[in-house]
C-alpha cells in the first residue's frame, strides 16, 4: 500500500525508514510544518515533497497517512487524514486528552477509514512470548506487577523545542512522552485498570511545566496490584532498560526492553529452555533511555506492516485506536490524581 507522512522531524525520519524496509508498502511522500526540512527528508527517501498538509491528502495515489508531528498537534491531521479517505497511523499518543481521541475516533468511523496508533515496543518477540505466558495462565493468580522507566534526558533537550516540556503540546513529560510505551506494555499484558493514586514532581530540570518524576499505584481489574515509576530524572552513563515485572502465585517474568531478565514458573514447560536460550541476559543498556535517537525502526515496520495486512483482511490492526487510548487514559488519571494530592481515580 502507499504512504504519505504528515511531519518531518525526527520521528518522521524513523516513519520512514520503517516504510521502506516493508514487504508491503511504499513511501510517496511527505509533508510538513518545514517545506526545507520536508525536502531534506523527501530528498534522503527518494519520494515527493508537498507543498502542504492539503497537497499530500489530495494526492489520490496515498492511501495510508502516518502523523509525525508533536503529541498535541495530531488531532487536526488525523481528522483531516480521514476525511481524505485516508487509513490513518498516529505516533504516540494519539492525542494527549482522550475527548481528543475520541473525537479522532469518531472521524475515522464516520469516513470508513482505519485508525492505529503506534506501540512498536508490543511487536518485539520478547512482549509476544511474555503475552502467550499470560494467556496460558502461567502466572496463576497475578498479583503484583510493575513499569519502571528510570531514564534520563538533560536540559538540552527540553530546550531543543519550544512544545517540549508544555502540558498543551507535550500532554505531559516522563509519563505521557517517554514511559507511555512500557506503560501500555504493562496494560498489554494486565488488562483493565480498576483504580489509580499518584504523585508527579519536576525534581531535575528548569523551565518546564511538566513532570520528570512519577509514582503511581495501580490497582487491576484482575485484583492485581501495581506500581508505574517514570522518569527522565535518572542520570546513567548507559542508560537504564525501561522494565516490566509481572508475579503471581505460579510464575515471574522481569522483562528488560527485549529481553528477560527473570524467566521464572513453578511448572516448567519444554519451550522455557529455548526462550531462556534466546531471550534472557540482554539490554544492559537501555533502548533510547538517555538518547531519543537511539532506537531502531524494526518495531515501527512491524508495527505498519501489521496495519496494512489488517486492511487488506478487513480486520481491525492489534493497536487500534481504542487499544491505543488505554495507556493515555491511565496517564491522564495519573495526573488527575498527583493534582489532588493522590486522590484514587476510579475507573
Amino acid at each position: 500500500m502507499k504512504f504519505g507522512i504528515i511531519g518531518s522531524g525526527m520521528i518522521a525520519r524513523f516513519h520512514a525508514e520503517a516504510i521502506n524496509a516493508m514487504s508491503n508498502g511504499t513511501l510517496v511522500g511527505v509533508a510538513g510544518r518545514s517545506y526545507e526540512k520536508s525536502k531534506a527528508l523527501a530528498d534522503e527517501f527518494g519520494c515527493q515533497v508537498y507543498e502542504s498538509m492539503d497537497a499530500l491528502l489530495s494526492d489520490p495515489e496515498i492511501e495510508i497517512v502516518t502523523v509525525a508531528t508533536v503529541s498535541g498537534a495530531h488531532l487536526d491531521p488525523c481528522i483531516a487524514a480521514a476525511k481524505a479517505k485516508k487509513h490513518v497511523i498516529c505516533e504516540k499518543p494519539l492525542e494527549v486528552t482522550t475527548d481528543r481521541i475520541d473525537q479522532i475516533q469518531a472521524a475515522c468511523a464516520e469516513n470508513g477509514v482505519t485508525l492505529a496508533g503506534i506501540f512498536n515496543r508490543r511487536f518485539y518477540p520478547a512482549i509476544q512470548t511474555f503475552k502467550k505466558a499470560v494467556e496460558a495462565n502461567r502466572f496463576g493468580k497475578i498479583t503484583m506487577v510493575e513499569a519502571s522507566i528510570k531514564w534520563w534526558r538533560d536540559q538540552a533537550y527540553y530546550e531543543s523545542g519550544a512544545w517540549r516540556g508544555t502540558w498543551e503540546l507535550d500532554g505531559g513529560g516522563a509519563l505521557m512522552n517517554q514511559s507511555i510505551h512500557t506503560i501500555d506494555q504493562l496494560l498489554y499484558l494486565c488488562g483493565d485498570v480498576k483504580s489509580v493514586s499518584a504523585n508527579i514532581a519536576c525534581l531535575a530540570h528548569e523551565g518546564i511545566e511538566v513532570e520528570d518524576t512519577a509514582v503511581a499505584i495501580v490497582e487491576f481489574v484482575n485484583g492485581a496490584r501495581g506500581v508505574i515509576h517514570g522518569s527522565t530524572a535518572c542520570w546513567s552513563s548507559t542508560g537504564h532498560p525501561a522494565e516490566v515485572h509481572v508475579c503471581g502465585d505460579q510464575g515471574s517474568v522481569f522483562m528488560a526492553d527485549t529481553a528477560f531478565r527473570v524467566w521464572d514458573f513453578k511448572e516448567s514447560k519444554p519451550e522455557d529452555e529455548q526462550i531462556k536460550a534466546e531471550m534472557m541476559d540482554g539490554c544492559a543498556a537501555g533502548m533510547g533511555a538517555n538518547d531519543p535517537n537511539a532506537i531502531d525502526f524494526l518495531g515501527h515496520q512491524k508495527n505498519f506492516e501489521d496495519v496494512v495486512n489488517s486492511i487488506q483482511k478487513g480486520k481491525q490492526p492489534s493497536v487500534n485506536g481504542e487499544e491505543a487510548r488505554k495507556a493515555v487514559q491511565l496517564i491522564c488519571a495519573i495526573y488527575e490524581s498527583a493534582k489532588n494530592n493522590g486522590q484514587r481515580i476510579e475507573f
